[in-house]
């Protein structure tokens, strides 16, 4: 199931990603992406943001096999994909400004 909105979805994800450990491993997947594509664009070795995205894959679905015990979202179709990547980014972002809260609580899920 991915929701007939976004907003929908994101709350879906959110509750796939309630253990604090499943965030953590996201996170960390998150920010190898984002320093791979800065990295990438500072010395022009492009190669870098494809192990970029590998390594934040590899993080976020570790998280899921291992802390949560689900299946990523990313799994449920091409739409679920691209809103599993916006939402990465969303969560990385309110994790990264201490805002996350808020939505963890709209979604149901218990803030850390």
């Amino acid at each position: 199931m991915v929701g007939k909105s976004f907003d929908e979805f994101w709350l879906i994800y959110l509750r796939a990603h309630s253990a604090t450990g499943t965030r953590l491993f996201h996170y960390v997947g998150t920010a190898f992406a984002v320093m791979a594509l800065v990295g990438a664009m500072l010395t022009g070795y492009w190669w870098a943001i494809a192990a970029g995205v590998a390594a934040g894959y590899a993080f976020a679905w570790a998280g899921h096999f291992l802390v949560q015990g689900n299946t990523p979202m990313a799994f449920k179709g091409p739409r679920a994909w691209a809103y599993s990547f916006v939402s990465d980014l969303r969560m990385f972002g309110l994790a990264m400004f201490g805002r996350l809260g808020p939505e963890l609580e709209r979604a149901g899920v218990a803030p850390a």
